[in-house]
């Protein structure tokens, strides 16, 4: 007696799946087209109840294996019916069972026979979703199969608790940004379209977890996971949250190689650094992903659409169109993040600091910027290790899983909740509100170390000519001989974030994304030194 993905037993079905997949059936003809799928054995019993065993040739009995009703069927006979739909099966194949030349069902190869037989679901399976079980089961134990199962439903709760936390971070930090008339620039664009693909990616994760939870539960409860209705077995609806999932994590992507372009280009180049190039991320950032998410649920539909939910489409080659170009922006990210490191170690030798100083400096800068530019997710793109020990696999899914769900936590707490303008901004607001209620001695606290763990003080942007570029050049060469002091102090253009904090609200959604118009107005302060950004991350 077997199960399938999705019904009662999951362990009981990829034990079949795996050791079946390997197994040569000799299997005759007739096919049994019709489908019937039974809830209970009561439903099956009263089907056939009237039947009459003819007594002139073995008939094998109707039986029922927990998801098909199979007839009373003659010796020497292998009969077929369509495959249930469940997740990786494809209902346009067939599973099949064979009564024995003495009139009883067989068992599965290689092991004990039993009364009520044995079922092939394994025709019913994708490649893929076969392959996978075969790494699942590839120590020969069932025990360690089963302790990877306990091991991914353990991660799945990691997930839920990472997730959350990352949405409530970004969501108060979308909010903090388009507040604070003072903090939107340039950088803080950009951290606020990652932050709303980042929170579009983990609303859908969250609500698919939660039904997913709720269908399993009920099925637990009723014995039969259909026996709810929600996203996940809704036809059209399941299959469109996955392709809005995926089009929002790829955004997220995009949005993570703009960090690490625009960051690059400020510390080391000057591309771009005439006019914020705003509409030309905005393509790249969430045009560019629309068409990679259309061809690949176009040719993903085309491919497994009789699998219940498109269930198994992250095995499928198909899925490298689009984690190709994500694993593209990490690789690229990570190029960036070499040169900025050398760029930082660079402007330190030139300053004679320490060897120890400077080994510091380079790794705080890089542990800032890991989560930023999105290199952590190449672990989530590599093959989990299921064939490995229980013990190598729960590693891999523990600290996986584990850097993907906290991830907008993180950049959350770096990148805004610990940076020294949000928090200059936020006492200076706390400081005005106390004063009108007569608390005139409250005083805004100096900047934390992190006062620029990217710097978000407005930049004054040149017109694109030669000689805004002549002028550039020259501030970043005078700038250059100045890093040290601004890399000590932690205080470059510290005051600006809070200068025009008190009593502005963000009146509409649009008004926090939109490019501001710089004047050149005497009494505004410099921007900081390109290079500056690299030191106060590092301090």
């Amino acid at each position: 007696m077997v199960s399938t993905i999705g019904g009662p037993s999951t362990v009981a079905a990829a034990a079949a799946v795996a050791g079946a997949a390997g197994a040569a059936t000799t299997i005759t003809t007739t096919d049994a087209t019709q489908l019937f799928i039974n809830t209970t054995l009561d439903s099956c019993a009263l089907k056939y109840e009237e039947f009459v065993i003819p007594t002139t040739v073995p008939y094998c009995n109707w039986t029922w294996d927990s998801i098909l009703c199979w007839p009373p069927t003659p010796a020497n006979l292998t009969i077929r019916q369509r495959c249930p739909p469940a997740h990786g099966i494809d209902t346009s194949k067939f599973a099949e069972r064979r009564c024995s030349a003495e009139g009883q069902w067989e068992g599965k190869p290689g092991s004990p026979s039993n009364l009520h037989g044995w079922t092939n679901y394994t025709p019913c399976y994708s490649p893929e979703v076969i392959q996978l079980f075969r790494k699942l089961y590839a120590g020969g134990s069932d025990d360690e199969a089963n302790d990877k199962i306990d091991i991914a439903e353990r991660t799945r709760t990691l997930e839920t608790v990472g997730f959350s936390l990352s949405l409530v971070a970004l969501i108060i930090s979308l909010i903090i940004f388009c507040k604070f008339r003072g903090l939107r620039n340039n950088r803080t664009r950009i951290h606020k379209n990652l932050f709303v693909a980042m929170v579009i990616q983990v609303v859908i994760r969250l609500t698919l977890y939660i039904d997913q939870a709720i269908i399993r539960s009920g099925g637990k409860k009723f014995g039969n996971e259909s026996s709810r209705q929600g996203i996940d077995n809704t036809p059209f609806l399941c299959e469109a949250s996955y392709v809005l999932l995926e089009y929002a994590r790829t955004c997220m992507f995009m949005w993570m190689f703009i960090e690490g372009l625009y960051l690059h280009n400020v510390v080391t180049v000057t591309v771009f650094q005439g006019r914020f190039p705003h509409t030309l991320y905005a393509i790249v950032g969430w045009g560019g992903p629309v068409v990679l998410t259309v061809i690949w649920a176009i040719t993903t539909a085309q491919y497994i659409r009789q699998q219940k939910c498109w269930w198994g489409y992250n095995l499928t080659p198909y899925y490298w169109i689009l984690e190709g170009p994500r694993l593209a922006v990490v690789v690229l990210n990570f190029i960036f993040l070499l040169n900025i490191i050398r760029v930082l170690i660079v402007k330190l030798r030139q300053s004679h600091t320490s060897d120890v100083e400077q080994v510091r400096k380079a790794v705080r800068a890089a542990v800032v910027l890991v989560p930023l530019l999105g290199i952590t997710n190449i672990l989530n793109m590599t093959q989990a290790p299921l064939d490995k020990t229980a013990l190598e696999f729960a590693i891999w899914s523990y600290v996986t899983h584990f850097l993907t769900s906290f991830q907008g936590f993180f950049i959350a707490l770096l990148y805004c909740f610990l940076n020294g303008e949000v928090r200059t901004a936020l006492m200076k607001s706390i400081s005005v509100y106390l004063s009108l209620r007569g608390h005139h001695d409250w005083a805004v606290r100096r900047q934390s170390l992190f006062s620029a763990g990217y710097p978000t003080v407005p930049v004054n942007e040149a017109p694109p000519n030669a000689a805004g570029d002549t002028n550039r050049n020259t501030n970043r060469n005078a700038a250059s001989n100045n890093l040290l002091a601004s890399a000590n102090n932690h205080t470059a253009n510290g005051g600006m974030a809070g200068s025009n904090a008190n009593g502005f609200r963000c009146g509409w959604f649009s008004r926090c994304f939109l490019v501001q118009k710089h004047t050149n107005n005497p009494s505004a302060p410099e921007p900081a030194p390109p290079e500056s950004v690299v030191f106060d991350i590092s301090d």
